[in-house]
């Protein structure tokens, strides 16, 4: 985020000192959300926090076979649970009121995978208080709803679902905080082998137009959650969100304020055009990267969303893992002013 300008959004700070900051009294480390002050959650994406160590070679007979190459050479090194453990100490300092996970909590979508980070999302905090949509290494393969998914789906689920809700059909989700519409899309489908590409799909796609412009009418402040980039530019061809183009083609018909993201285990920062500005698009590395290659190692983002007017203010911190110290702590810091959409309800 930080060097990089979003045309069209209002600046009205910046803070960059190029180094860690440990903030005092008053900052994001501190936040008051209480008595309409506006909500604080944290945003975190690809933990790949599952280990292998059990799997068997029957569950391999098919892409996982190079998902399981690829983690046994390289990414059980890149990926360490000592950098999701500092997470949780942090968190548990910073006690934001929400938490949103943009996918990718496993490395090849098995079971026994998705009840481990089942374990750990309840140690991250409740489904009322935590929010996960999925990622492409989370369907690796097609595979049983039943035995995968449904261990999520509390953390899942909108506000008001339904009590037979279940499956793919349960996005886009919606759970409204303290004045913040998050709502969670899933772009997570299995893909050819060598590909990690997403889709929504035209009935997502459908539903997600609806549920902005309602949100929108209601003068909440939209959040969208999803684990690809919303730009197909922003992503090699064989990663991209291949209806990239149409989901950008709504979000500049009905709006939204802030697009949230994961999959490039790096810092990343973009825009698209509505209303005369730009939504801003933010996202963000692996939570649990040590980082082998430059600027890829372990952060997690803090926002402190506000209404000022007629603006939603976004405080913006950006807090990363410190190797030596086993911490993070701030390291840069924006915000945001982004237009209120006029509410047209009673």
């Amino acid at each position: 985020m930080a060097g990089t300008a979003l045309s069209g959004v209002r600046t009205v700070s910046y803070v960059n000192a190029g180094q860690s900051t440990n903030a005092g009294s008053g900052s994001m480390d501190q936040i008051n959300t209480e008595n309409g002050a506006g909500l604080c959650f944290a945003h975190l994406s690809d933990p790949h926090l599952t280990s292998l160590k059990a799997v068997r070679w029957q569950q391999l007979v098919n892409k996982r076979i190079l998902g399981y190459l690829s983690w046994c050479y390289k990414r059980r090194d890149e990926h360490r649970t000592e950098i999701l453990e500092a997470i949780l100490r942090d968190l548990e300092q910073v006690q934001p009121g929400h938490i949103v996970v943009t996918g990718d909590l496993t490395h090849i979508g098995l079971p026994e995978e998705f009840r481990e980070a089942r374990r750990w999302l309840e140690r991250l905090g409740s489904a009322e208080h935590v929010t996960v949509v999925p990622g492409n290494h989370d369907a690796y393969i097609r595979t049983p709803w039943s035995s995968t998914f449904a261990n999520w789906e509390p953390y899942m689920l909108s506000d008001n679902a339904a009590p037979d809700t279940a499956g793919p059909s349960i996005f886009p989700s919606l759970r409204i905080r303290d004045g913040v519409a998050l709502i969670g899309l899933s772009s997570a489908h299995a893909s050819a082998p060598f590909f990690a590409t997403g889709s929504l799909g035209e009935k997502q796609r459908e539903r997600l137009a609806l549920l902005l412009r309602q949100t929108g009418e209601q003068g909440l402040c939209r959040v969208v959650l999803l684990h690809h980039p919303p730009r197909e530019e922003d992503e090699k061809w064989r990663k991209r969100l291949t209806d990239g183009r149409e989901l950008c083609a709504i979000l500049e018909r009905e709006g939204a304020e802030l697009v949230l993201h994961g999959h490039g285990h790096k810092p990343m920062a973009s825009g698209i055009p509505f209303a005369g500005h730009s939504i801003p698009v933010f996202g963000i590395p692996s939570a649990s990267a040590i980082g082998h290659k430059p600027g890829r190692r372990a952060q997690y983002y803090l926002y402190r969303i506000t209404r000022d007017g007629d603006s939603w203010s976004m405080q913006i911190s950006m807090r990363g893992y410190r190797l030596e110290q086993d911490d993070f702590v701030q390291q840069h810091e924006d915000q945001l002013s982004v237009p209120v959409m006029p509410s047209t309800s009673a």
